[in-house]
């Protein structure tokens, strides 16, 4: 039918593989332990740096192809809401960023926020603190009211794992407990200074708003959390052991937070 000839077809059939196709499904079974160990989170934009760093250089092109091939498609993203509510007779710090998310150095400028997670309990309630020199998480609280205690008991962890320098800048929106006597008077105490941005406008704190949008995207969203207390141990290890230390990072040109820091200390 396609006037082959026979001997032709069968010399095609038993042919070995060609290199490039040995070569393409020795780095397909890279490719593949790199996008499990993720929890199938990394494109090919984050899995080409790894197999750099594993000795093996290739095209993001290749990679997209290979991936698509052996369908492999990262965990899919959607939009989530944050809302924070403004006490208007509390005094807000000024905006001391103004949309400037860099550092030059490790606890130069911290940024924070509160953001929520649905368990068959109810509410949990998540305060963060990034570090903007490498994008770590330096401070983590959960609890299932929003008040201010939470965003205290963050930076306070933030406090002793960092220790801070003088000179510090906490930036946050100005939900109420950002604004609240009890929150102003630790950082004026530890000689923290304070600056905040609009209530509602995420540009203002686009770096904290993109931790949320990771934490949401690529973790909490493909999980069910019946308790809080499940909920929060999963968060804290999606936090400490894979974003902190494992997970690369495309602002810090993708190295992990962690390895970022090293790099800085060993410089």
């Amino acid at each position: 039918m396609l006037e082959v000839a026979s001997s032709g077809y069968q010399r095609f059939i038993k042919a070995p593989p060609s290199k490039r196709t040995e070569a393409n499904e020795r780095l397909t079974e890279k490719i593949r332990g790199i996008f499990e160990a993720s929890r199938r989170t990394y494109g090919s934009p984050r899995i080409r740096p790894e197999l750099k760093a594993q000795g093996e250089n290739c095209s993001r092109k290749r990679v997209a192809r290979l991936m698509k091939r052996a369908g492999l498609v990262a965990k899919m993203t959607r939009r989530f809401k944050v809302t924070t509510k403004q006490n208007p007779k509390a005094k807000a710090a000024p905006n001391l960023l103004k949309q400037n998310f860099t550092a030059a150095k490790p606890n130069q400028a911290w940024v924070a926020d509160i953001t929520y997670i649905h368990t068959w309990e109810g509410w949990l309630y998540v305060a963060a603190v990034l570090d903007l020199f490498s994008r770590r998480i330096v401070g983590l609280a959960m609890s299932e009211r929003m008040t201010a205690d939470l965003v205290v008991s963050a930076v306070n962890q933030a406090i002793t794992h960092r220790q801070p320098g003088q000179g510090l800048i906490h930036h946050s929106d100005r939900g109420s407990q950002y604004t609240s006597g009890d929150f102003q008077k630790l950082l004026k105490t530890k000689g923290i200074t304070a600056s905040m941005g609009s209530t509602g406008r995420c540009y203002d704190n686009a770096a904290m708003e993109s931790f949320f949008h990771t934490l949401k995207t690529e973790h909490v969203y493909h999980e069910t959390y019946e308790t809080r207390e499940q909920a929060k141990v999963s968060i804290f290890e999606y936090t400490e052991a894979f974003y902190n230390r494992t997970r690369r990072h495309s602002t810090l040109g993708y190295v992990s937070p962690a390895e970022f820091e090293q790099q800085w200390g060993g410089s």
